[in-house]
C-alpha cells in the first residue's frame, strides 16, 4: 500500500512540475513529497526524475513510470466518482425479495423510479419464505410481522389490520356471526405453522381482549393463496386490510365481526446493512413508503 501511495505523489509531482506544487496539492510538505520519490527511486534502483533549482525533467525509466502511475490515479479516481454516482443517483442491479402476495405492488410501487433512471435494473425474487440475504445477495426484502433479532437494518414501511373474512356464498349458507364463540364451529383457512394450530387474538369493541384457538382444515405457506381459498367459499380467513381492499368492495370477500379487532401487521424493509445505503436502496425505501401511504388499508 505504501508503494501505491508512493506512485500517487510522483505522479502529483510530475502534474504540478514540482516538488512545492505536488506538495500543495496533497497537503504535504515538499521535504515529504521530496522523501516518497526518493524511495521509489531507492527500491527500483533508477532514477526517475532528473532535478535542477529552476525545474523537474523525466528521464526514460521515469516516462515509462510515470504513464503507469497515472494510469493508476485516472483508476481510482474513476472508482471515486462512481462511488459518487452509486450514492447520488440509482444506478446498477436492485435484487428486491418480497412475498407473492406483494408482488404485485412492486409495479405501482416503483415504475416512476425505474422511469426516472434508466441504468437502474430491478431483479425481483418472489418467495413467501425467509430468504438468507447474504446468501442471496438480497439489497432490500420486503417483510410482514415482528422480525427476528439480526444484525439486519429494518424500517418500518407501514402497517395494516386483519380482516376476519368469509366469502357472500359462506355468509348466505351459515350467516353473519355475531359473536366470536361461534366462529370454533366453522372450517378455517390458515398459515401453514410447525405446530399446526392457529392463535386468533382479538379484542371486542369494549376492550375485552380474547384469544381463539383453531385448527385450519386448509392450511398454506401462502397468503394469497388463503385470500384465493376464502373467497371461493371453502372457509373463514384473516385477510391484511391492504390485501382485502379489492375483494371487499367488488363483493368477492365479506368482513364479518367488523366491530372487533383482529391485531395488526407491520410492513417492513430490511437491509443487510446499516450504513452507507447505495442510492438504489435508498431510493426504492423512499418509493415504497410514498406507495403504501396512500395505499387503502396500510396505516404508515
Amino acid at each position: 500500500m505504501e508503494d501505491l501511495k508512493r506512485m500517487a505523489v510522483f505522479a502529483a509531482v510530475v502534474q504540478h512540475g514540482s516538488m512545492s506544487g505536488a506538495a500543495r496539492a496533497l497537503g504535504m510538505s515538499t521535504s515529504a513529497v521530496s522523501q516518497q520519490v526518493r524511495k521509489l527511486e531507492s527500491d527500483g534502483g533508477v532514477t526517475l526524475l532528473h532535478r535542477s533549482t529552476r525545474k523537474l525533467a523525466l528521464t526514460e525509466a521515469g516516462q515509462r513510470y510515470h504513464a503507469r502511475c497515472a494510469a493508476m490515479c485516472a483508476a481510482a479516481d474513476q472508482a471515486r466518482a462512481e462511488l459518487a454516482a452509486s450514492r447520488d443517483a440509482p444506478s446498477g442491479e436492485l435484487r428486491l425479495s418480497a412475498t407473492v402476495g406483494f408482488a404485485r405492488h412492486i409495479s405501482p410501487a416503483l415504475g416512476e423510479l425505474l422511469s426516472a433512471h434508466p441504468a437502474l435494473r430491478l431483479r425481483l425474487l418472489v418467495d413467501d419464505s425467509t430468504i438468507d440475504l447474504i446468501n442471496a445477495r438480497i439489497d432490500l426484502a420486503v417483510r410482514y410481522g415482528r422480525l427476528q433479532d439480526s444484525s439486519w437494518a429494518a424500517r418500518r414501511l407501514g402497517g395494516m389490520q386483519w380482516i376476519l373474512c368469509a366469502s357472500p356464498d359462506w355468509a348466505a349458507a351459515h350467516g353473519l356471526p355475531q359473536d366470536p364463540d361461534t366462529l370454533l364451529s366453522h372450517s378455517w383457512l390458515g398459515f401453514a405453522r410447525e405446530n399446526g394450530g392457529l392463535v386468533v387474538d382479538l379484542r371486542s369493541p369494549a376492550g375485552e381482549q380474547r384469544a381463539l384457538r383453531v385448527e385450519p382444515r386448509i392450511a398454506s405457506n401462502n397468503q394469497l393463496s388463503i385470500q384465493q381459498m376464502c373467497e371461493a367459499g371453502l372457509g373463514l380467513a384473516l385477510v391484511g386490510s391492504m390485501d382485502a381492499q379489492d375483494g371487499l368492495q367488488d363483493g368477492r370477500l365479506v368482513r364479518l365481526l367488523p366491530d372487533w379487532s383482529f391485531g395488526t401487521l407491520d410492513i417492513w424493509a430490511v437491509t443487510p446493512q446499516r450504513d452507507a445505503q447505495p442510492a438504489k436502496v435508498r431510493q426504492t425505501i423512499a418509493a415504497l413508503h410514498r406507495y403504501l401511504r396512500d395505499l387503502p388499508g396500510v396505516t404508515v
